[in-house]
């Protein structure tokens, strides 16, 4: 039996993007295949015991390719019998394949994401994204925007293996009432007000802030609506400020982190969603690609067309998903039992913050 061995950072119970894919990845394949080697982190030893494969919980909070973390995960790697190795994330834990080669690894695929368009930005560091294409059999791109980005830093024998590797939704979670009148019975939101949902760690990138700054003047159009921030991260003390300063503490509700098996619950909430990200520090730090948008638009979310780098793919992935799962209900319903949301379209208000910083 050959096992497949994820090595990354990205994994719940910590709720992200990265982790929803990985964890996604993982599921695809025979839990008897599959072994995780991640860090530790709050919460994991009660989320490890629900899955059906094996988890092995690094000491490190934050796995990096170092020798005495590289050991370790090649210990994994021997214990376990894998002989294919996926890193979630190419950067900088791809640095680590040679040595999992000669402790035994046949295959090893490396993912990028937008972190790495910064590592093949800058001098230093793209040098060593050069060196982890040459290293990997096989790199991986979300989005046409990331490809752009990463591949100039690539050999050219790197470049012919970077290959396209988009997330899907799991459907089967991400659907129209998922859990909507529990999330809005729990934070008090009324079940007749308009709420734009935004889901993501809550950092400068994602792009809340210009949420809350316009709040006040979607409040004057649209009275009673709710923006409810799902999500946790370094900028929310300073959100919490905006929040008092623009007089909005009674519409804004900060959910802080929410368990990777109720985020599908808190999308459902909303009637529109809206992730404003933009792209920082010249263009380094970007959004890749965006899932969130696909599992809005799978839980049938009205969307905010706001965005930048990879994430103008996903939106406009995530509308022909809105526009099949309208087709589908249509036929299997009747055209007045299909539900409906109250959203409005705020491509505007939201639009108008800053795109780059």
């Amino acid at each position: 039996m050959s096992r497949t061995l994820f090595v990354t950072n990205d994994f719940p119970p910590r709720v992200g993007g990265i982790e929803t894919w990985v964890r996604q990845l993982c599921d695809e394949l025979d839990p008897a295949d599959v072994v995780v080697h991640t860090s530790r982190m709050a919460g994991d030893r009660e989320y490890d015991a629900t899955l059906p494969f094996l988890v092995v919980r690094d000491p490190a909070r934050t796995l990096l390719p170092t020798r005495a973390a590289t050991a370790r995960v090649a210990e994994t790697l021997r214990r376990t019998g894998s002989h294919r190795v996926v890193f979630g994330a190419s950067a900088p834990l791809g640095l680590m394949a040679p040595a999992l080669r000669r402790a035994g690894a046949r295959h090893v695929t490396a993912l990028t994401h937008g972190h790495e368009v910064w590592w093949a930005t800058v001098p230093g560091t793209r040098r060593l994204m050069r060196r982890i294409g040459d290293d990997v059999d096989e790199l991986t791109y979300v989005s046409e925007y990331c490809r752009r980005r990463i591949a100039p830093a690539l050999s050219p024998q790197a470049r012919e293996r970077f290959t396209r590797l988009v997330p899907e939704v799991d459907l089967e979670r991400f659907r129209p009432g998922c859990g909507e009148d529990e999330v809005r019975g729990r934070w008090g939101i009324p079940e007749d007000a308009l709420v734009v949902v935004c889901v993501g760690r809550l950092v400068r990138r994602k792009g809340q802030d210009t949420l809350v700054r316009i709040w006040p003047e979607v409040q004057q159009r649209f009275p009673g609506s709710v923006l409810l921030l799902v999500g946790d991260g370094p900028d929310r003390t300073r959100l919490e400020r905006l929040v008092r300063r623009h007089r909005v503490t009674g519409s804004v509700v900060l959910t802080g982190a929410v368990p990777w098996e109720e985020v599908a619950a808190h999308f459902d909430a909303g009637d529109v969603f809206a992730l404003p990200c933009r792209s920082r520090k010249g263009g380094l730090e970007t959004e890749a690609f965006g899932i969130v948008y696909l599992e809005a638009a799978a839980c049938g979310l009205v969307l905010a067309r706001t965005g930048t780098g990879g994430a103008v793919e996903a939106i406009r992935m995530a509308q022909e998903m809105a526009r099949d799962t309208v087709r589908d209900l249509v036929r299997e319903r009747a055209p007045e039992s299909v539900p409906t949301r109250r959203g409005p379209d705020l491509t505007m208000s939201v639009g108008s913050g800053p795109a780059i910083e």
